[in-house]
């Protein structure tokens, strides 16, 4: 019974379009100017060869910002497909 309601429930699958990358770029754009602001030690070794293009980011924190604007830009395109807007 339970599962029946489930998959009732269900949603059209999310298909990948250039509007959901671009979501997920901006985000990570965003994660990435937050990263700057807080992370306490953001030019760790090893460096990134264009660093300062990325704003004097080390590994260590281009990693740690990329992977929070990962999650940034999936909660976004999830709740905008949940929303019906995408």
């Amino acid at each position: 019974m339970f599962t029946s309601t489930l998959l009732a429930a269900a949603t059209t699958p999310l298909e990948w379009s250039p509007i959901v990358g671009l979501i997920i770029i901006l985000a990570n754009l965003l994660a990435i100017a937050i990263g700057k602001s807080t992370i306490k030690y953001p030019n760790a070794e090893p460096k990134l060869p264009l660093g300062n293009f990325l704003g004097d980011f080390g590994l260590p924190a281009f990693l740690a910002s990329a992977a929070f604007g990962h999650i940034l830009g999936v909660g976004a395109v999830l709740g905008l497909h949940n929303l019906g807007r995408i």
